[in-house]
């Protein structure tokens, strides 16, 4: 599948130096697409990490740093980027707590990452797009996009509009060479999941594999989690020629848990 099928192509991913927006990143570079990593620090070890992916893979790597909580910086990551051919919106953070206890600011800085920051870099990114005579948005929902869980009111509410988002980008450029989908994962094994599983086994008494599979893995019935190469798999599939009919749509890879 890797071939060079997205060489002269530039790709911004939101959220990357780590998880799932850097496993994107290393397969579209892999496709051939230059990189623009983003996350909101903006420390040596995100430019070596830049300069580390363009050896790996034989492209240009940027690294531009970016608050996504504040929508004149997401405006300003495209800009100073130059070029959008590809947009994949994937950060995003999270919080747990019942709706009366949900702390406002909590609420307000969830909806602004994984939501708002979405509409602020596709509304930068298309100018651009249409520019170029091309474009593919790839939106990374979650499985809370498509259902839900107690305690979670903003990411799901968050998760919810970017679906909803997505579709309505995918009709204002169903004429154009330019797609809009989103794709929803169920539980994926990222650095920050794997560093939860030695607190969650105290918590809970059980070893490693009991807390996965009882704790981590229960709505997810394959019992296996994704993988951030699969994310990124999927990813490059949607930029690809093949998906060019494909828009206004989710992928779930979510190991069966929305079929539920």
């Amino acid at each position: 599948m890797f071939q060079k099928f997205l060489g002269g192509k530039t790709a911004i991913v939101t959220g990357s130096n780590s998880g799932i927006g850097l496993g994107v990143a290393h397969r579209l570079a892999m496709a051939g697409a230059d990189i623009v990593l983003n996350s909101f620090t903006d420390r040596d070890e995100d430019h070596a990490l830049a300069e580390s992916l363009a050896r790996e893979h034989g492209v240009a790597v940027r690294y531009i740093g970016a608050d996504m909580s504040k929508g004149d910086e997401c405006r300003a990551l495209i800009e100073r980027a130059g070029r959008c051919d590809i947009l994949v919106n994937n950060a995003g953070i999270q919080h747990v707590a019942p709706i009366p206890d949900f702390p406002a600011e909590k609420w307000d800085a969830i909806i602004a990452i994984n939501l708002s920051s979405a509409f602020h870099t596709t509304a930068a990114a298309l100018p651009l797009m249409r520019a170029a005579g091309w474009g593919r948005i790839v939106n990374i929902a979650s499985a809370h996009g498509l259902t839900a869980s107690a305690f979670k009111s903003a990411y799901v509410a968050a998760k919810h509009g970017i679906i909803g988002l997505s579709k309505v980008t995918a009709l204002e450029t169903a004429r154009e060479p330019i797609t809009c989908n989103a794709v929803c994962p169920g539980y994926v094994l990222t650095p920050l999941v794997e560093a939860q599983i030695p607190d969650t086994m105290k918590e809970y008494g059980m070893d490693r594999d009991e807390v996965i599979q009882k704790v981590m893995l229960e709505r997810q019935p394959s019992k296996e989690f994704v993988t951030v190469e699969q994310l990124g798999d999927t990813t490059a599939f949607l930029c690809s020629d093949a998906a060019a009919q494909i828009t206004g749509t989710t992928i779930s890879v979510d190991g069966g848990w929305t079929a539920m």
